[in-house]
């Protein structure tokens, strides 16, 4: 065999969200852009903040002597202080920059944390839906991903984890506000959660993490906040990037950071610096590192979102789609008109509209709409939803 049988099988179940994505590209080339309606990936149509731009001139003309230098594998300290003090404020944990280290985005402080954590063969649980790439990341460093379904308005079911529990497991992914349904978790759930790992975890006699996978934490609505998973669940790590919050998916930089609380936390932080060395990502990029140090209470206009999330979710309920109205991230997951969502999903395409079947979230009977697009590709998109919804007789 040419290449890895598990790079093989990994290939045969990729990404539907990127496959539509590239079908996209495809279909604007030959009708153009303003003649697809392409809802497919979370790529941020936002500009990042000002403060960021004049964070970037700042360096570009006033450089700072080896500032393109390699550094500490876990990054700057003045940027790790930075992110500890928001974190330590709304955490009431005395987190420090010790407790943080800078990362190749949410992804890259995924992969190191289940790298510093696993064994062969342990469990990692995840909550359907979820971000598909998870299975991924788990299986990179030889976990096993064990499925959990949520509750019906996608929150956590607690009964549901505690039955999923074996002495193998080892961490269970959350991800808050949630792709792709735009849940978040209340501090009600995060307790819960803690009382039940703790409990499990002194029976099976070693830690069993939550990784709190939190990009969209910024984007909430409706004056909701995103509790801190530090303030309730001891056994944490949560992992982040600047993606989302301040509108650089392509610059990759991002962080993790353990809850103090954790014993022997500093043995954790030392193993999670080696995972970030040696799975090649070696150390956050420099540049973007002294940048979000002074953006870590900017992001980006959250109103602009909400407008979205409003003429969407609001012109698809009077349609007959049915859904849990989002509480943050920038997506829609409403259930498919047809039973099975490929079906749907094909039947959009045909229609140059393009969104992601929730198989591709383990979640089948659904669909994930993402609009962090223009507005105005939304208003022109609604008209070939209606007329989806009348052949599908939704009403």
């Amino acid at each position: 065999m040419t290449i890895a049988r598990g790079i093989q099988e990994q290939m045969g179940g990729s990404s539907l969200i990127r496959k539509m994505f590239e079908e996209g590209a495809r279909l604007k080339k030959i009708h153009g852009e303003d003649n697809v309606y392409d809802f497919s990936i979370g790529n941020p149509d936002l500009e990042p903040p000002q403060a960021f731009l004049e964070g970037l001139r700042e360096l570009a003309m006033q450089p700072i002597p080896g500032m393109h230098r390699y550094m500490s594998n876990a990054g700057y300290m003045e940027t790790r202080s930075a992110i500890a003090e928001v974190l330590a404020e709304k955490s009431g944990q005395p987190v420090t920059g010790e407790h943080v280290i800078m990362t190749v985005g949410a992804s890259g402080a995924l992969n190191c944390s289940l790298k510093a954590i696993l064994d062969p063969g342990d469990e990692v649980i995840i909550l359907a839906p979820f971000f598909v790439e998870y299975k991924f990341y788990i299986a990179n460093h030889g976990g096993v991903h064990r499925v959990v379904d949520t509750q019906e308005d996608f929150q956590i079911d607690i009964a549901a984890i505690e039955q999923a529990l074996t002495p193998k497991t080892r961490a269970i992914i959350i991800n808050t506000p949630n792709n792709p349904t735009g849940v978040i978790y209340p501090s009600s759930s995060l307790e819960a959660l803690n009382s039940l790992l703790e409990t499990a975890s002194q029976k099976y006699g070693r830690p069993i993490y939550v990784i709190s996978d939190e990009p969209y934490a910024k984007i909430a609505y409706d004056g909701m906040e995103v509790p801190s998973v530090f303030r309730y669940i001891r056994y944490s790590i949560l992992v982040t990037s600047h993606s989302k919050d301040l509108a650089l998916p392509g610059e990759r930089i991002g962080y993790l950071a353990a809850n103090p609380d954790i014993p022997q936390v500093d043995l954790l932080m030392g193993a999670l610096t080696l995972a970030n060395r040696v799975l090649g990502y070696v150390n956050a990029p420099a540049l973007m590192q002294r940048l979000v140090a002074k953006l870590q209470r900017e992001s980006v206009d959250i109103a602009a979102y909400q407008d979205k999330r409003d003429l969407f979710y609001n012109s698809l309920i009077q349609m007959g789609y049915q859904m849990v109205k989002p509480q943050g991230a920038f997506y829609l997951f409403p259930q498919s008109p047809t039973a099975d969502d490929m079906e749907f999903i094909e039947m959009a395409q045909q229609k140059n509209l393009l969104v992601v079947p929730g198989a591709a979230f383990g979640k089948p009977g659904y669909f994930r709409v993402s609009y962090c697009v223009d507005r105005k590709i939304i208003e022109n998109s609604l008209p070939v939803f209606q007329q989806l919804a009348e052949e599908l007789n939704l009403k």
